[in-house]
């Protein structure tokens, strides 16, 4: 591989420095997940206190409140106290449990086929029934182009781009390739293809069960008036500012342990505010206005810290963050070049710099918690003779102009987006390439660089599932680099990766499955489509009388367990 090994920390050393307390990384075989735990949080020595309003902060608004249309962590959040899927994950964890399904199947037929049996007695938000034919309702909307609530999601909406993503495409090329109602509370799956990760695809987010009535009455409205099965139902969104949910008293999962993702909500409201200056949201904080807030930077941990109203969670790691080169426009179509701009930038003190201890420097384009990471591949180092050397190589001696673009909003993988690019840019100019910052409104960002008009863009990825697919087969697919609502941004295109890829997901074979996650981490790195940045443990602040708080991964907590006390 190329150059030297920058990454100092082995997976299980940078597990034991991200304050992992509890359970500690198991890397089970098929049907078993990652424990990756976090920095415990728990109730009290009391019991739950009823009531309140639990205020939260955070960098910006969401996008879209239709699940399967939204991509981003803000509208994520909202939607997931809102809907339930059949699976979830447990809290602080990724393992596997059930949800809207009374247990987790187990495959048949050789991983085409899973029945789910589903809870009994629960009710969409609107009062209408969920049962099977619910289910049905909302995967054919999902996954048939022709059918008629295929729509909606509003004017920033990704067009079902994490169904497309997860399960291979629409119509024939769906790996889903039929979803059948058994009796009124069991459902059935028959796939086209075994897929390795589709429990823990089941389990995202974006598959929340929405009520069908509600979208047969306004599809297109659907994505501002969401209703679901969740612990929150949906008040009001004031968009640009809050969005206003209020306690689901019959929320089926009340009398769920804890533990298993059940429990409450304790708290009568929930207020999503959003405040973009990372300032005035810290300031918020600790004045009072948000019982607590996410996207903080490190250097807001010490001053939360010294707080004595005040309190720091972290979650456990679970992201990474990115410099995509958009491999199908001149300059970056030349390997050399992106193999420069890797030797150019200086990460070490980039990553010391806007992350401080709540990073690592990436290597690979999936955290050390991943199942399969490739511990021999090696980063880049910090060369700017050899970058001006391959410039050379690829004809640009006298390096060359282009546009760096950077996100708007903090972002766990990504707490200064500005800051970062400016010292990217500084690195750059050092070999000779200048750079002009470009940025937008976020949800414009997206847009924009999910139709591929950046040359560079900076973005990230925090997982959604605990599988080495849902980084790797995301982002570097050649089927995810789409004209519109593009998951590979990089548009990286090599058909040795797309097999691999798609023979890591295709299998419920673990040694299968590893080898291929193995050698697509050293095609990528050797091909360079990327110049990756940091894997961090995200910190969230918080007043001290919020219990209850327990840190995905994922970064998609419930808040249904939390309360407030005192």
């Amino acid at each position: 591989m190329f150059g030297m090994k920058i990454r100092e920390l082995s997976r299980r050393e940078f597990l034991a420095v991200s304050g992992m307390t509890g359970a500690g990384l198991v890397v089970a075989g098929c049907g078993g997940g990652e424990t990756i735990g976090g920095e415990e949080e728990g109730g009290g020595d009391g019991q739950p206190q009823e009531g309140g309003t639990f205020t939260f902060g955070r960098g910006s608004d969401s996008v879209t409140l239709d699940p399967i249309h939204a991509t981003d962590g803000e509208s994520l959040i909202v939607c997931r106290q809102i809907f339930d899927g059949l699976l979830d994950f447990e809290p602080e964890t990724t393992d596997l449990v059930p949800a809207l399904a009374v247990e987790v199947p187990e495959p048949e037929e050789d991983g085409l086929v899973y029945t789910f049996p589903l809870r009994e007695g629960v009710t969409f938000h609107d009062g209408t029934p969920f049962n099977a034919e619910a289910v049905v309702f909302n995967f054919e909307r999902w996954m048939n182009s022709g059918n008629e609530y295929h729509a909606g999601g509003g004017p920033q909406a990704s067009d079902f781009s994490y169904y497309s993503g997860m399960f291979g495409g629409f119509d024939e090329e769906s790996i889903i390739e039929s979803v059948e109602a058994v009796d009124e509370y069991t459902v059935r799956f028959r796939l086209r293809e075994p897929q390795g990760p589709f429990l823990r695809n089941i389990a995202m987010s974006p598959f929340g069960i929405a009520s069908p009535a509600a979208i047969q009455e306004d599809v297109e409205e659907f994505w501002r008036n969401p209703v679901g099965t969740g612990p929150f139902r949906f008040v009001e969104w004031n968009q640009g500012s809050t969005v206003r949910l209020e306690k689901n008293e019959e929320w089926w999962g009340t009398d769920v342990p804890v533990e298993e993702g059940g429990g409450g909500p304790f708290v009568d409201e929930v207020v999503f505010q959003s405040i973009d200056d990372n300032t005035s949201r810290v300031a918020a904080l600790a004045g009072g206005q948000l019982s607590g807030a996410d996207g903080l930077t490190p250097d807001d941990v010490p001053t939360i810290e010294q707080d004595p109203n005040l309190k720091v969670i972290f979650r456990p790691p679970l992201n990474v963050g990115y410099l995509a080169m958009h491999t199908q426009k001149e300059p970056f179509n030349d390997v050399n070049v992106r193999r420069a701009i890797n030797h150019a930038i200086d990460m070490e003190a980039i990553v010391q710099a806007f992350f401080g201890e709540t990073g690592e420097v990436a290597t690979n384009p999936m955290p050390p918690t991943v199942p399969f990471f490739n511990e021999g591949v090696e980063r880049y180092p910090y060369d700017p003779d050899r970058a001006r050397e391959l410039l050379a190589e690829a004809g640009y001696e006298d390096g060359f102009d282009t546009e760096l673009w950077f996100m708007p909003i903090p972002r766990p993988y990504m707490p200064d987006g500005r800051g970062i690019a400016q010292a990217i840019a500084s690195d750059l100019q050092e070999v000779g390439i200048n750079c002009e910052l470009v940025t937008f409104e976020w949800g414009t960002y997206i847009e924009r660089t999910g139709r591929g008009e950046h040359p560079m863009a900076l973005l990230g990825w925090t997982g959604d599932n605990g599988d080495p697919d849902n980084f790797l087969n995301i982002h570097f697919n050649s089927a995810n680099a789409t004209e519109e609502n593009a998951l590979n941004i990089a548009y990286y295109e090599n058909d040795e990766v797309d097999e691999l890829l798609n023979r890591g997901a295709s299998t419920i074979d673990e040694g299968e499955r590893e080898e291929a996650y193995m050698r697509v981490q050293e095609i990528i790195m050797e091909d360079a489509p990327w110049v990756t940045i940091a894997y961090t443990r995200p910190p969230l602040g918080f007043q001290n009388r919020v219990q209850g708080y327990l840190p995905s991964p994922t970064g998609g907590e419930s808040f249904n367990s939390v309360y407030l006390s005192g």
